[in-house]
Formats: C-alpha cells, structure tokens, sequence
C-alpha cells in the first residue's frame, strides 16, 4: 500500500522467534515532486501467528513523523516534527496478501506537536495536540493490478485539539481549541495510482471511487487571538453535524450539516461587548453529474439556514424602537433537475468560462423555496422545462415552460416598519406595493398575496396577464 503511493519503506533488520517475527528500523518516506518531504519511523513491529489464519500486530507505544515542506512555498511553516503516542494499540490482521482486513483498537491515540521551523530554520513558539479517546477502525484493503479497494469504518468517544503560538519577534499571539465527542467515519472506494490521479477526469474513466461520511455529535470550538489592534475572542458549539463525499465516474455528491450552532464574538473592532449568532440547522447538498454526456441526467441542489438569530445589539443598530419581528430568520432552497455536461467538468484543461455553455439545462423542480424574516414570509414551488434550441426569446437562457406558484406573507407590515426606519421612502413603498401589485393577487389571509408564474409559448405571465 505505501509503495503504491509512491512511498519508500527501509528495514533495518528482522528476527523470527517461534510464531513472533520482529522488524526494527522500520521507516517510511516519502518526496514529492515541488521538494517536500515526510518521513515516520518505527523502532520496532512485531507481527504474532494466531494460530487461527490472524495476525496480531503490535506497534511501538509512541513513533515521530517529520515533514519538510517545499521552501518555494508561499506561506506555512517550513519543518515540522510531531510524536504519535498510543499506548496499547491492537491491530489484528487477517485474509490473504492481496485481500487483507485489519481491526484497531486503542483507549486513546495523541499527536504532539513537537517542532516548527520557519523557511529559515528558525524554531517557532508553536504548541499543539490533538487525542482521540477510545479509538476503533476496521479496513479491508483488496489490490488488483493497479488498483486498491479500500473498505474502512471508524470511531472515537471523543476528541480534542489544541494550537497556541506567538508570532514571529513576540507579535501577537493565539490560541485555539476544538472538541467533538461521537465521531464516526466510513470510507469505501478504489483507489488507483499517482499516475492516473494526477487528471482527475481521467482517474474517474479508470475506475476512482469514493464513498465517505463522516459524523460527530457535541463539539465546541475556543480561539483568542491577540494582535496590534488588540484582543479577539471566538467560541461557539453545536449539537452535532457531519460530512459527506461521494464521487464516481457518473456523480458527485457533496454535503455539510451542522444542529443547535451557537457562536460568540468579542474583540477590540467589535462596537459591543459581544456578537451572539445561532441557527439550528445548516445544511448544504449538492448531487450532479460530472462527466460529459449526451443525455439529460439527474441533479439536486438543497440549502438550508433554519432559525437563525442573531444578538439585540446588532438589532438595535437597525431597529431601536423593536418595530420589526426578532423571530428567528429561515432560508430554504431545494431544486432538482436534469441536464448534462457537454465536457468534462473534471479534466483540469475544461473551460468553464468561454462563450459557450458547458452545459444543458433541460427541466428544474423548485421542491421548496422558503425565506423568513422580519415578520416576512416568501414560498414558493413549481416546475419549468427548458428547450435547448431557443435561446432567442429570453436573452441567451433556454426558453422556459412551466408555472411557479409563489406566496407572501406579511409584506405589508414589513413596508410600513421599514417606512417607519427610514430605510424606505412614502414613494419607495408605493413603487413598491405597484409592482407587487401587478405580479400578486390577494391570498387566503390577512396582509396575504400569492401569485402563479407561468413560462408558455415563448412569453411571462403573472396570474394570466402576459408581461413578456
């Protein structure tokens, strides 16, 4: 597996005893092609018969990594030296040379930040750790030619990182802190050789895969930075949140989410003793094709920010009398669709900005859309199919057929406090109220409007008056 990442493995020596063979000097390297390096040393593996068709592999209970990094670099450091501790770790392997499973377990793995240099070898007050509590991962690696598929799975009770340092002559200084407890991951995939990797399109022609999620419940987060214009403090939480990748040949997915968020925010530029953000939930998806194709496939696209608030001093920048709602603000867009790439988005020689579309847009769903704030409501569904060869009506956009149904809420009452503001003018608002006016009926409620947006034969209409 090292090797056909394109690292080199150097053994000092090895010794058999009984059912026990003992490796020492174990070392690892690795060079790339900008003149970066890394390195990981073992004083000594052993690897146990089971007697059962297992291996049971023993690890030293701390190890160093070093990493060089490449001096024409624009910015980072430029050496770093850390120690792996993990003390009682337990790798148990099984299977066959080409189709190897291994089970880990270990009551807590910690990277120490030992050493930092900068690109002239000056050593750095940079501190920093990061532990893991209760580690399990189990993996099933089987290589084929030039490909490796990889089947992995982990967790951890819990885990913390810290980083602290001072800037360079004593200017300024940091500290930041991160905490996650529940974490679980899984990684399933093929993976193939530098080679192939390097053209992205290429690599996904040949076969890459890969399938990942990874989850965590609590977190907490804590950074103090102090610099010439003084002190700055950041901290904030959650109840949970994840990430997921997944790309083959056919798709890509992507997608972030975060549960219960609060941050605070203090510092010497801030006009308030403190900032409070929160929002209890976030979410971010996207699923698209990313090959070229002939033919029209699936894609979706859905963000979401559910109750967000914010602190009564930024309010009351903008609203001293409290005329407007402090409900907590929602923003939803979810769409799905077809269309298809006419090249490979991948291939890093595509061009996304010529004069040409890169691709085509053929139908769009608006599954919901939802914005929410002040005291204001805007939804809206519908459906719209596109035809590629009129590009005439509408400017340069396929033409569009289809209805969207939009609805407004309390729009009414948000003009007159905006009025009252000062942020609208009498003749803002009455310019305003005409143009909803012409794209909006009444709706079932009070301080209510809806209105039906229809793309037929070539032309734009609201509620039947044709406006294009």
């Amino acid at each position: 597996m090292a090797t056909s990442a394109g690292q080199e493995i150097t053994i000092g020596g090895t010794a058999q005893t009984g059912d026990t063979l003992e490796a020492t000097e174990v070392v690892i390297t690795y060079k790339d092609e900008l003149g970066g390096s890394a390195s990981v040393v073992f004083d000594k593996l052993t690897f146990a018969d089971n007697g059962d068709g297992t291996v049971t592999v023993t690890m030293p209970d701390s190890y160093p990594i070093s990493l060089a990094f490449p001096s024409d670099a624009a910015e980072g450091p430029g050496s770093l030296k850390m120690t792996v501790t993990q003390p009682g770790m337990r790798i148990v392997a099984a299977g066959s040379a080409t189709e190897t499973s291994y089970d880990f377990s270990a009551p807590s793995v910690a990277v120490t930040l030992d050493e930092v240099k900068d690109e002239t070898g000056t050593v750095l007050d940079t501190k920093g750790s990061l532990t893991l509590s209760e580690v399990t991962s189990a993996y099933l690696v089987a290589r084929s030619n030039d490909t490796t598929a990889l089947d992995m799975s982990f967790g951890s009770k819990s885990m913390a990182f810290d980083l602290s340092g001072t800037g360079p002559d004593d200017e300024g200084s940091g500290a930041f802190s991160l905490t996650m407890s529940d974490i679980t991951g899984s990684t399933k995939g093929n993976l193939l050789g530098a080679d192939l990797m390097a053209n992205m399109a290429t690599a996904l022609r040949e076969g890459f895969t890969t399938d990942s999620s990874f989850s965590f419940g609590a977190m907490s987060v804590k950074a103090d930075v102090t610099d010439s214009t003084g002190p700055f403090s950041l901290s904030g939480s959650a109840t949970g949140g994840g990430l997921v990748l997944a790309v083959n040949k056919d798709r890509m997915v992507y997608g972030t989410s975060l549960q219960g968020a609060k941050f605070t925010a203090s510092g010497a530029d801030i006009p308030f003793p403190q900032v409070d953000l929160a929002v209890g939930e976030y979410a971010l998806k996207f699923d698209m094709p990313v090959m070229k194709s002939d033919a029209p496939q699936d894609f979706a696209f859905l963000a979401k920010l559910v109750d967000f608030t914010v602190s009564e001093d930024i309010w009351g920048l903008i609203d001293p009398a409290a005329s407007l709602s402090r409900e907590p603000a929602s923003f939803i867009l979810d769409l799905k669709g077809t269309g298809f790439w006419t090249q490979d988005i991948m291939d890093p020689e595509a061009s996304m900005d010529g004069v040409e579309p890169p691709g085509e847009l053929h139908s769009l769903d608006l599954t919901q859309f939802l914005t929410k704030g002040a005291g204001a409501e805007v939804s809206a569904t519908g459906g719209l199919k596109f035809d590629n060869s009129d590009l005439a009506s509408f400017g340069g956009v396929p033409r569009p057929e289809g209805l969207i149904t939009v609805n407004i809420k309390g729009v009414n009452k948000l003009i007159e406090n905006l009025i009252a503001l000062g942020v609208l003018t009498e003749d803002d608002a009455m310019g305003f109220r005409m143009g909803l006016a012409m794209f909006a009926r009444p709706g079932a409620g009070p301080d209510e409007l809806t209105s039906e947006i229809e793309f037929k034969d070539g032309g734009l209409f609201a509620n039947g008056q044709q406006l294009q």
